[in-house]
């Protein structure tokens, strides 16, 4: 079958039926080629500005020379080990520097290839956990309705969404709880009581299934499809309380928070609330390797090996703890560690979001943490708050800036080296959208 491309003529080759897209294929579809600082370049010529990071991941942009020799090296040195009879340096010494980076009490990471492996073996590291403690019955996982945990069917499973049941039934003992957004959202609470409640009925969920058979529950500690949704100051530490109350695993999925992007090394040292697993990917190696990790308390740890000793956890992927992948990764930790990146990035933070605020004033409500952005929008004369999200991303896009638009929010995460001027031109580009979708300010 052959397909006409929707995009130039000259970008795009005239038969697309062999390629299987990640979403589906549309005018604005892109032919990427190349790719400098926060710019990229189709392949009709045109530039763009990355205001999201590729999609939360590049965080150091598209050519960052400690990050690419220590690939190339890696490459020329060792490109792949058997993973059945061992592993590699690098590996082991990306493992420490996470381990270092990550709060007190977590000890231990498993190196997978992304977010969406992560979120399995989280799921099967908690089972473990109280089957090794001789409670095989607790199996449960609670998450969040309206969250989002990756593509594979444990994490679609996990993931709160009507559009998610195409796929048929998700994996039995999957329970959804509200989040405080959505009660605020759907039921008119007010923010200073949402916290709350959610926690409330959170551990009421966890009472009616009984205590007995929930293993853990999953959640993102900023809420990406909401809008990034940030929790109200108390919540995470309710959590936590009851967490323990009810011997739960807390799981944080910092796929997308997590490396930096909330101005500490984790959204669980920015909120005060230790996980007993982490969940971390997408900037974790800087978009240079698909790479993630589990990290994980002492206490799962220690059923996995000798207390202080070598740990192990199977079954793995062929890929997992890949050379390149590790080299990738070691190079970005070790850069955003000694770089100077967190002040950085709570300068640059500081200033995107004073823009933001002042671009988006009348037309959307900013929500702000770190380097990471959401922008709840208000609905223009004439336009229905559905897609609103989606029309703003498409003005932006049509104007050369890349952010995302869903729903009535649109995401902006903008790389660590951005510049000042950069800021700018983003923000000048996002207010000439708002214009366009939401009417200019009066």
């Amino acid at each position: 079958m052959t397909t006409t491309p929707t995009g130039p003529l000259s970008s795009w080759p005239s038969d697309l039926s062999a390629f299987c897209f990640e979403v589906p294929h549309s005018s604005e579809a892109l032919l990427f080629e190349s790719g400098k600082g926060i710019r990229l370049s189709d392949a009709a010529g045109r530039s763009y500005l990355d205001a999201l990071s590729g999609v939360f991941v590049t965080c150091f942009g598209y050519d960052c020379e400690p990050i690419v020799s220590a690939v190339t090296d890696q490459l020329r040195t060792l490109p792949f080990n058997p993973p059945l009879h061992g592993t590699n340096r690098a590996a082991l010494e990306l493992a420490r520097a996470l381990v270092d980076l990550a709060p007190p009490g977590i000890t231990a990471a498993k190196l997978v290839n992304g977010g969406s492996e992560a979120i399995e073996a989280a799921m099967r590291l908690a089972r473990l956990h109280h089957h090794s403690r001789g409670n095989p019955g607790k199996v449960k996982i609670l998450s969040y309705y309206h969250g989002y945990h990756g593509a594979t069917f444990g994490s679609l499973s996990l993931t709160g969404r009507p559009d998610v049941t195409r796929f048929g039934p998700g994996l039995p003992g999957v329970v959804h709880v509200w989040p405080p957004d959505c009660l605020e959202a759907f039921w008119d609470v007010p923010p200073e009581q949402s916290g709350a409640l959610a926690a409330a009925m959170i551990e009421r969920t966890i009472e009616a299934e009984g205590p007995d058979s929930v293993a853990a529950i999953v959640m993102e500690p900023v809420i990406h499809l909401r809008g990034m949704a940030i929790p109200p100051a108390d919540y995470l530490a309710r959590i936590r309380e009851v967490c323990d109350r009810h011997d739960v695993l807390l799981v944080f999925d910092e796929i997308v928070t997590g490396f930096g992007r909330t101005g500490a090394p984790f959204a669980a040292q920015t909120f005060g609330v230790t996980p007993d697993i982490l969940c971390v990917g997408k900037g974790i190696s800087g978009g240079y390797a698909p790479l993630a990790a589990v990290l994980m308390g002492s206490h799962l740890a220690e059923h996995l090996g000798e207390h202080g000793g070598p740990v192990s956890f199977a079954p793995s992927h062929t890929y997992a703890a890949n050379p390149l992948a590790a080299a990738a990764g070691l190079a970005s930790v070790t850069l955003f560690r000694e770089g100077g990146y967190q002040e950085r990035i709570r300068e640059l933070a500081a200033h995107t979001e004073a823009r933001l605020r002042a671009v988006s004033a009348g037309r959307g409500t900013v929500r702000a943490v770190g380097l990471l952005y959401g922008i709840k929008l208000k609905s223009g004369a004439g336009h229905p708050d559905d897609r609103l999200g989606e029309r703003v991303a498409s003005a932006c896009l049509r104007r050369g800036l890349i952010i995302r638009g869903q729903d009535d929010w649109v995401v902006l995460a903008p790389a660590f080296v951005t510049t000042t001027a950069e800021v700018e031109e983003i923000t000048g580009i996002l207010g000439e959208a708002l214009d366009e979708v939401c009417g200019a300010v009066r």
